[in-house]
């Protein structure tokens, strides 16, 4: 029995060691972070000016894979497939946890085939813009349009955050508009400024250059106060009283059994590189709030987003696929 219990003390001490030497030296070779998204969306420009910054962190390289498809289901698989060893890393936005909600089948499942890092990032709002030939200036006249044609609008997928802000602000708004899916912010982007549809619903990562370009006209921000970057274009709740539609998270995940002590090293990293101020600048301008909770916190504020998310698809009457 004594040497039971020395076998077994032994073996927790082995574990502890091997955990904090994990933590210590990881990573010793190049970390790939997958985007499931196309190159030029929200997640993407976020994406490259954090992962510069935690590279510097860690102490080496990081490149980032850009996987677009299926609002980031895509992406997520190869994550979700990938060794557990802290190599791959998903960082994805809050359409994770929506897919859930408006998906029949889905080739994992994201409780059980992932483990939550640490929440980058939440956005405040997405801007509302319109190409330039579309004849409104603000959420008013938008509206009076709505009424009289169909509107087209571009989003970066089925079911993304875009698809839900669209939706509530056709109900508050009492209007009906066509919702025109890309694979990625980027692409939908694109399609506003070519003028394939008339309104976006960028986040303002995305959205704020073409405005300052003079390529997209910005007509509302859906968040609750008007946005740093552009304090001259109004909320919708300064002409729909009380709406308000933030443009959720960012987040980072790892495959599911990623030692904890690898993935607090990422999360660390992470929470250091967020607190540089040039980061920090470029999200906060960018209507988002750097947030790099532990995993723990994460995982459980996680769970309760999918519960969110499960009651949002619901009441934009988003019908399972």
């Amino acid at each position: 029995m004594r040497r039971l219990m020395i076998l077994a003390i032994s073996a927790v001490a082995l574990a502890a060691a091997s955990g904090a030497w994990a933590q210590k030296n990881y990573p010793t070779r190049p970390v790939r972070i997958v985007i499931p998204f196309p190159p030029g969306g929200n997640v993407d420009v976020f994406g490259r000016v954090l992962y510069r910054q935690v590279e510097s962190e860690l102490g080496r390289s990081i490149v980032i894979d850009n996987r677009g498809g299926a609002n980031g289901i895509l992406g997520a698989d190869i994550v979700a497939k990938a060794t557990p060893d802290g190599y791959t890393m998903l960082n994805v936005s809050f359409s994770f946890a929506v897919n859930p909600a408006i998906r029949k089948k889905m080739p994992f499942n994201v409780e059980r085939d992932f483990l939550p890092v640490t929440n980058v990032a939440i956005g405040l709002g997405y801007l509302m813009v319109v190409n330039p030939n579309v004849p409104v200036k603000n959420i008013p006249e938008l509206i009076a349009l709505a009424k009289q044609k169909e509107v087209t609008y571009s989003t970066a997928g089925v079911g993304n955050g875009q698809h839900l802000a669209g939706a509530l602000f056709e109900q508050k708004a009492g209007v009906k508009m066509l919702m025109v899916p890309y694979r990625g912010g980027g692409p939908a982007a694109t399609a506003a400024i070519g003028g394939e549809v008339m309104l976006h619903y960028p986040a303002p990562s995305v959205g704020v250059p073409h405005v300052k370009a003079g390529r997209l006209r910005a007509v509302g921000f859906t968040g609750a106060k008007r946005l740093e970057a552009l304090p001259d274009v109004q909320t919708v709740g300064e002409t729909i009283v009380g709406f308000v539609s933030d443009s959720g998270w960012h987040a980072v995940f790892a495959p599911a059994g990623t030692p904890m002590a690898v993935a607090t090293r990422m999360q660390q990293a992470i929470h250091k590189a967020l607190q540089v101020p040039s980061v920090r600048k470029h999200f906060v301008s960018n209507g988002y709030i750097p947030q790099a909770d532990p995993p723990a916190v994460w995982a459980k504020k996680f769970k309760a987003e999918l519960k969110r998310y499960d009651e949002a698809a619901r009441l934009a009457r988003i019908e399972r696929f």
